[in-house]
């Protein structure tokens, strides 16, 4: 039993609420006030050079940095165990930085085979027009990294768990063989958010999260966030963000993100524990072939998982045996499950990757469906309405296949 009055550090809760935030220091403002400015004015010459060349606390000019953003940025950052974090306008807007502000021509970076589609897009069609080759890899076995990395990979990124696929990756051990080869590890845990689970202490360098997601929680803006050595976010943020992409969070989004992170904690239990109720009912139902949950008990997800998350999010993918058809037939039967292709908001979202690749490829011939997307895969995210209305949405729609 804790003893009462000790200074034992303050719970994940509570810094979600209050770490780098003093009322007293803004008239006594419980929430934070929005700096709605784009630029900053200084008392002289000496001023202003101090500023700029990093020897005392102060703004330039709203693209590189703002009070509000640096607020969400050290609460980010304490929450994930990061020395520092940059916001930014999208989570493609993180990763674009980062990759762009860490890779050079002839660099290499090793990829999973599995990624969300615009970041697979990115890795497969942008990069090489840069010199940088992507190389893709299934980390699901951290062994097969050996074979990939060589004198020029300079990261190795993925996605855990993995977008769509709901796949989980062994941090841990995917890091340990890419320091040994001298790459640095980036992982994009937005599937998780820093309550669930928190790469850095499994060993990964640098951590990303689309904002848009659980962070926020409330599918009102977008916003991403790269976390890591102070050194390499002072690397992103004066390259990536400032001239690379100038892809800046707004101040109102990060008022919006601090808001939401109060109650991150609270809504991951309830996605969790709903998300786990409508996992056994789909594992367990006659029209389904299969399903990938992180806590599913007996997956091989589960075994991995249990190592680096404290929860099951609330993410998932699944397969009908009725296959493509069957996907489409059973999505347009539902009534409280919204036909969207975000997640981690308030209402339950699900997505047919398939069908939204072959309508995209009307427009853009280039797509192409990541590695382990195949035809059946339907992801879903689980929200926050009660588990019964939930199962009782999908055991309808699914009596239709």
């Amino acid at each position: 039993m804790i003893e009462r009055g000790t200074n034992r550090p303050p719970g994940f809760q509570t810094r979600a609420i209050h770490h780098g935030y003093e009322p007293k220091k803004f008239l006594g403002s419980v929430a934070p006030p929005i700096f709605m400015t784009s630029t900053y004015s200084f008392e002289g010459i000496a001023d202003a050079a101090a500023v700029m060349a990093h020897e005392r606390e102060g703004y330039l000019y709203g693209r590189e940095s703002n009070p509000t953003q640096a607020l969400l940025e050290a609460r980010l950052a304490n929450l994930e165990g990061a020395e520092a974090c940059v916001v930014l306008a999208s989570g493609m807007g993180a990763v674009g930085s980062l990759m762009l502000s860490l890779l050079s021509q002839g660099d290499e970076v090793v990829v999973h085979r599995t990624l969300y589609s615009n970041t697979y897009t990115l890795s497969r069609l942008a990069l090489p027009r840069f010199g940088i080759k992507a190389v893709p890899v299934d980390l699901t076995d951290p062994g097969r990294l050996d074979g990939a990395l060589t004198p020029r990979t300079r990261l190795v990124y993925f996605e855990t768990p993995v977008n769509p696929t709901s796949e989980v990756i062994d941090i841990a051990a995917v890091a340990r063989r890419a320091h040994a080869g001298g790459a640095r590890v980036a992982v994009d845990s937005t599937f998780a958010s820093p309550c669930v689970q928190r790469p850095i202490e499994h060993g990964a360098d640098l951590v990303l999260h689309s904002l848009t997601k659980y962070i926020n929680g409330h599918g009102d803006l977008l916003g991403g966030a790269v976390l890591g050595d102070a050194a390499t976010i002072e690397q992103i943020r004066g390259n990536g963000l400032r001239y690379i992409t100038g892809a800046t969070l707004s101040p109102m989004a990060a008022f919006l993100v601090l808001r939401g992170m109060k109650t991150l904690s609270l809504r991951m239990r309830q996605h969790a524990a709903s998300a786990a109720a409508v996992a056994e009912m789909l594992a367990a139902h006659p029209a389904v072939a299969w399903v990938r949950y992180p806590f599913l008990a007996g997956s091989r997800e589960y075994e991995v998982a249990k190592k680096q998350m404290s929860l099951g999010s609330a993410m998932m993918a699944f397969g009908l045996k009725s296959g493509f058809a069957g996907a489409a037939a059973m999505m347009d039967r539902l009534r409280l499950v919204s036909r969207a292709v975000s997640l981690g908001d308030a209402e339950s979202l699900i997505m047919h990757p398939a069908s939204l690749t072959r309508a995209r490829q009307k427009v853009y011939p280039d797509t192409r469906p990541a590695e382990g997307v195949t035809d059946d895969l339907i992801r879903l995210s689980v929200g926050l309405e009660d588990a019964d209305d939930l199962l009782d949405d999908l055991a309808q729609a699914l009596a239709a296949v």
